[in-house]
């Protein structure tokens, strides 16, 4: 997504229970290609940060991992993706999960180079995962909307579930007079800006706001991460918010409106995005980032979308940390890593071009020459 606005600036955010990475001695022969199943193969620990909406999948992960290399211990902390890049970028993680890719307007760009020692960060797609409208509406099991509807609600200018403009997509619904009480993140999250940034294409003016992954106005609801926003539309009446859908649970989930359709969010619907969007211009080879069209009147597409990034170095200082990270992403990219995320975190299993392009990628993680 092309992202205007200014972030906050980067701090030098280092968790203590991340600290710096000390890794044990790896076994891996220098230029041999790493095997993620290999049992054994690599020792030490790993440590990264994120994206709260990759907290399902990263658990799945690290298990995974884990059990085919029972001497390393992988750590991720779910801070949110804006808290991510930043501790990636100061050097407090070895990678970040991030729903957005890193700005270049805002000094990401410059910054992750700095810190990979002067060569461009990697960044490579984990999962295309739907994020889901989750609502909490007594009487009302099944809802539609249209993106310009949607972004009224989240903009404030819709405020009753009974309005007209919510009937018209719903005419066999009982919408009642209730209040709508739209339910946003509180942190800077990917998020946030993957959501707003929809709401800007597909809502025909409806959303004045640039993209960003801070909440740009004062309405609604704030949570604290995904489990923030879930929390506060479960417990509340007539609220409706944004999440990743395998954090969704038994909340209600509305469809969009796609062309003259409507589209729920399936892994299936929300994996076809990518075969409609282009790669993001001027970037570097090892950069996958991906401007997605949200707009898309494409049949079948589900647009409310989150492209999930791993964020990591080309070179590392000492070859342990390279073959850890080298080895990790190798496995999320794999076929079981992508397996065990689309069975366990309900996100859509990369297309085999781009699963062959992020291998060729991280195939060539190495030590600092």
């Amino acid at each position: 997504m092309h992202r205007t606005s200014r972030r906050r600036a980067l701090v030098p955010a280092v968790a203590t229970t991340l600290g710096v990475i000390g890794l044990l001695s790896a076994c891996t022969p220098p230029n041999e290609r790493i095997d993620p199943a290999a049992a054994g193969n690599l020792e030490g620990t790993l440590n990264g940060a994120g994206s709260s909406a990759q907290e399902a999948a990263q658990g799945v992960w690290q298990a995974g991992f884990q059990t085919r290399n029972p001497s390393v211990t992988v750590n991720y902390d779910p801070v949110g993706s804006g808290g991510g890049r930043e501790q990636f970028i100061a050097g407090g993680v070895a990678f970040a999960g991030s729903d957005s890719y890193l700005a270049e307007d805002e000094g990401e760009l410059k910054g992750a180079e700095k810190r990979c020692g002067g060569t461009p960060a990697l960044e490579i797609p984990a999962y295309v995962s739907p994020i889901a409208v989750i609502y909490n509406l007594e009487g009302v099991d099944e809802l539609r909307l249209a993106p310009d509807v949607l972004a009224g609600i989240f903009n404030g200018r819709i405020t009753r579930w009974d309005d007209p403009r919510i009937a018209e997509d719903n005419p066999d619904a009982d919408l009642p007079a209730t209040r709508i009480t739209p339910v946003h993140r509180a942190d800077d999250s990917g998020t946030t800006e993957n959501f707003v940034d929809y709401l800007s294409q597909a809502g025909g003016g409806a959303w004045p706001h640039e993209p960003d992954g801070v909440w740009p106005i004062k309405s609604g609801e704030a949570g604290q991460g995904t489990s923030g926003v879930v929390s506060a539309v479960r417990n509340g009446q007539g609220t409706i918010g944004y999440a990743d859908e395998s954090q969704a649970g038994d909340l209600a989930i509305a469809e969009v409106k796609v062309g003259e359709e409507y589209v729920g969010p399936t892994p299936e619907a929300a994996a076809k995005i990518l075969e409609v969007s282009e790669r993001v211009e001027g970037r570097a080879e090892v950069d996958l980032a991906y401007e997605l069209d949200r707009a898309t009147q494409e049949s079948g597409v589900y647009p409310v979308v989150l492209t999930s990034y791993l964020i990591a170095c080309q070179t590392y200082p000492d070859k342990p940390t390279a073959d850890l990270v080298k080895g990790y992403l190798s496995y999320v990219v794999g076929d079981e890593g992508q397996q065990t995320s689309a069975e366990s975190a309900g996100s859509a299993p990369l297309s085999d071009r781009i699963q062959e392009d992020a291998m060729e990628i991280v195939e060539g993680i190495s030590v600092e020459r």
